[in-house]
């Protein structure tokens, strides 16, 4: 069989306002433009998982324009919530022009029955176990409707076959993705990332993760990777064994983590001299009531006073914070931009992200704005981006937001702003000789 893979790909804001700042702004366009240029790990994953005797072609969404891969006896279409209304579409006019659609990816593994209109398959769950599956029937011309996991969270990651990234151009891309696990111990309200999929934590073993890097290496020496993890460092043998042995290849790496990290000298001594450049925290609120509940062991409310120091120590070692704020939580009124204005400034981080709390399907967060009636529209999807506003805030209305985020954004991803936090994050790692400093 000739089998397509679609790629969704890219932060579309949605706001007028926002959308015409984006343009303009250094902070805000660079990391909007990182995450627009990487490719689908998943596809990845489930072109490893697909049999030889198939020809796999690889298509970024972004590169179709208005026509759909044609000729094809298998689409397979994996999308996030943001792009999910284009991924049906897309999906649509593959079916008119004879081509079997499968679709898949965290969105419609929460809401299969709003994609089954769109395609002729939807995979529920993780792709590696149930597309072996998928290919066989559609053979066979036998294709089921759904192919779902009886128990989730069976799957060995390190069992897994190593994706296939030589189906990329590695010069269209400015960071390759690889994974090292699945899952995260904080049960953030507002979480739509890989524990759903499953519960729990999985972890691949540090030499499973090391094929990975190879992989990447053998398409583009001296790459630029991003780890697609939600909590990089939760088991700390695991994360120290790991830094040792990326060490010597001097790579440059970006993840995501919490701020215990900062609790780990000797971590954090590692990962400077591993060669990672950044890490994302996810600090919420740059005030307390606000993270009252925000997870369910308020582990982020009883770690909020240590925050700084944290940032600081993850920073005098050479290795930058990309701090996580989310403006419009329960707890914030419009004073709230000024607090995260006061916070960036005080706390040094060298990069930061402001977004709105986001109601994902499979969350706690949509259930519970559901319920209280605080949805502006049901199923927001194409607003799902993050930055814009798709319900009532209890202490401000969605115009004081939309407003608030607008004026954040004018503030703090100027050029000049951007500017002055990395110069200041420079002279902190070079006057503390950090190790990891570049």
């Amino acid at each position: 069989m000739r089998i397509a893979l679609v790629a969704m790909s890219g932060v579309r804001v949605r706001n007028d306002e926002l959308r015409a700042l984006g343009v303009t702004l250094p902070g805000f366009v660079e990391r909007g433009e990182v995450i627009a240029s990487m490719p689908s790990l998943a596809l990845l994953s489930i072109a490893a998982a697909t049999p030889p005797r198939h020809e796999i072609v690889y298509h970024e969404v972004r590169d179709l324009g208005d026509s759909p891969p044609e000729g094809f006896d298998l689409v397979a279409i994996s999308t996030y919530t943001a792009q999910a209304n284009e991924a049906y579409e897309i999906a649509d006019l593959c079916r008119s022009r004879g081509s079997r659609v499968v679709l898949g990816g965290l969105h419609v593994s929460q809401v299969p029955a709003e994609a089954l209109p769109h395609a002729d398959a939807v995979v529920i769950g993780e792709g590696e176990r149930l597309w072996p599956s998928v290919v066989r029937d559609a053979e066979r011309g036998r294709l089921a409707r759904t192919y779902r996991e009886s128990i989730p969270g069976l799957l060995d990651l390190s069992s897994t076959p190593v994706p296939r990234f030589d189906l990329l151009d590695p010069s269209r891309y400015n960071r390759l993705t690889i994974q090292t696990h699945r899952g995260c111990p904080h049960d953030c309200e507002f979480c739509g990332a890989s524990k759903l999929f499953a519960p729990g934590f999985r972890q691949k073993t540090v030499d499973r993760v090391l094929r990975e890097i190879d992989a990447v290496e053998s398409v583009a020496p001296r790459p630029f990777l991003e780890l697609a993890d939600d909590n990089t460092f939760v088991d700390r043998a695991w994360s120290k064994e790991f830094l040792r042995r990326i060490a010597p290849r001097r790579l440059r790496w970006f993840t995501e983590s919490d701020v215990s990290i900062a609790d780990d000298p000797e971590l954090l001594d590692l990962l400077a001299a591993s060669g990672c450049r950044q890490v994302l925290i996810g600090l919420e609120s740059p005030g307390r009531a606000a993270l009252d509940g925000i997870d369910a062991r308020n582990w982020k409310l009883r770690r909020h006073d240590r925050v700084v120091r944290a940032v600081d120590a993850i920073q005098s070692r050479g290795v930058s914070v990309n701090g996580c704020l989310i403006v419009g939580l329960d707890a914030h009124g419009p004073e709230v931009f000024d607090e995260v204005r006061a916070f960036v400034e005080a706390s040094g981080i060298a990069d930061v992200q402001v977004t709105v709390p986001t109601p994902l399907p499979g969350t706690r967060l949509l259930d519970r704005l559901r319920r209280e009636g605080r949805l502006l529209r049901e199923a927001p999807w194409d607003q799902c981006t993050l930055f814009d506003v798709t319900f009532v805030p209890k202490r401000m209305s969605p115009r004081d937001l939309e407003d608030g985020m607008r004026s954040l954004f004018l503030d703090l991803y100027s050029a000049e702003a951007v500017a002055r936090r990395r110069r200041r994050f420079l002279a902190r790692t070079h006057g503390a000789g950090a190790p990891g400093a570049a």
